[in-house]
């Protein structure tokens, strides 16, 4: 097959900004491939094209609209739960990780060992927290609820300061529109 008759499968990426912190978004047809932060455009764009070197990346809102507005939601402190499709890829540790991350109640958080045990593999808390450093999806999979065993913020990909402000949020609950750093 020639290459003038190859099509490649889109992913239709965005930024969106809240708040200070700027979101780039990136979805396949079967759900959200990728949530980021506190990276440059330019590196967005080279993760994506590596993971996806058969993609197309086409810049464009419209197709993650859903995401973005589900994500103004939680903002506005008004979405505890993210209802989209998801499209990751892992190891099935990461996987089981991931989903034991979207079973920790908004508001709440848990140690890497706590979440070790909660799929079923109590000495693992160290694979734990890699798992939490490959999490594609920022936010959307909450790995920022995850704590060290002694309370305190550790490791997030987008930095401490937004795992900071997120769990500020989280704490808030209501009328939490006014989201700050701190």
């Amino acid at each position: 097959m020639s290459s003038d008759n190859l099509v490649l499968s889109p992913i239709h990426w965005t930024v969106a900004e809240f708040h200070q912190w700027r979101f780039y978004l990136a979805a396949t047809q079967r759900g959200l491939c990728s949530s980021q932060v506190a990276i440059y455009e330019q590196e967005f764009l080279f993760q994506l094209q590596r993971r996806y070197p058969d993609c197309e990346l086409v810049p464009a809102a419209d197709p993650l609209e859903e995401y973005i507005q589900q994500l103004a939601q939680y903002f506005a402190g008004v979405r505890q739960r993210f209802e989209v499709p998801m499209d990751v890829t892992g190891t099935d540790f990461q996987r089981a990780t991931w989903q034991a991350l979207q079973e920790i109640p908004y508001g709440e958080t848990r140690s890497y060992g706590e979440v070790a045990r909660s799929i079923g593999r109590p000495q693992a808390a160290r694979a734990v927290g890699g798992a939490c450093n490959r999490n594609p999806l920022l936010v959307f999979i909450p790995c920022h609820r995850v704590v060290g065993r002694d309370g305190r913020l550790v490791g997030f990909g987008g930095g401490l300061e937004l795992k900071r402000a997120l769990l500020h949020l989280e704490e808030r609950r209501e009328g939490a529109g006014n989201f700050s750093r701190g």
